[in-house]
């Protein structure tokens, strides 16, 4: 099938828009960093054949969100982590079990943690945090509590997604071989 008419099918519409869905309850209230990024990243990586699909969903649905919720000098590095999220996903592929998406998920949300929080420990003027050891380990002690909701996050997300996924998948009939 050609590229552009894969855009266009309906199961590729479906899940750009479960995608962007779960990308919109950001705009609602929650917990800070109880999101769905980690978990929306790795399914349009594990569900988008298209390796760039499954990048550019994820950047644009939180390009979408980050219109309302407002922009930020670390956004490069936030960007980064999703669209290396969304090619981990892929290497779920067609091996998507729950240990699997646990696994993924704690993975994903343990590679955010460390590198933005490294970046926001590299990139302050130093007066929340000294650029010595100690100042980079009052910045991953502080940033704990928010790790817990990030898991939380994650969980909560994945099973909404890939969960939602394979009872469609049941429920519906498979696709015509052509």
């Amino acid at each position: 099938m050609p590229a552009d008419r894969e855009l266009t099918t309906p199961r590729v519409l479906f899940l750009i828009g479960l995608v962007l869905a779960c990308a919109l309850s950001r705009l609602v209230p929650h917990p800070m960093n109880f999101s769905p990024i980690e978990a929306v990243a790795l399914f349009a990586g594990a569900t988008l054949a298209s390796r760039w699909l499954a990048v550019s969903v994820p950047l644009a649905a939180m390009l979408v969100s980050d219109l309302f919720i407002g922009f930020h000098g670390g956004m490069w590095v936030v960007y980064g982590c999703i669209a290396l999220m969304a090619l981990a996903g892929q290497r779920l592929g067609r091996r998507v079990t729950a240990p699997r998406i646990a696994g993924y998920g704690l993975g994903a949300a343990t590679f955010f943690f460390v590198v933005t929080n490294f970046f926001v420990w590299l990139g302050g003027d130093g007066a929340m945090y000294p650029r010595t050891w100690d100042g980079l380990v009052a910045c991953y002690v502080a940033a704990i509590p928010f790790f817990h909701n990030q898991l939380a996050g994650v969980a909560f997300y994945s099973a909404i997604l890939f969960g939602g996924w394979a009872l469609l998948r049941q429920r519906l009939p498979a696709p015509a071989a052509r």
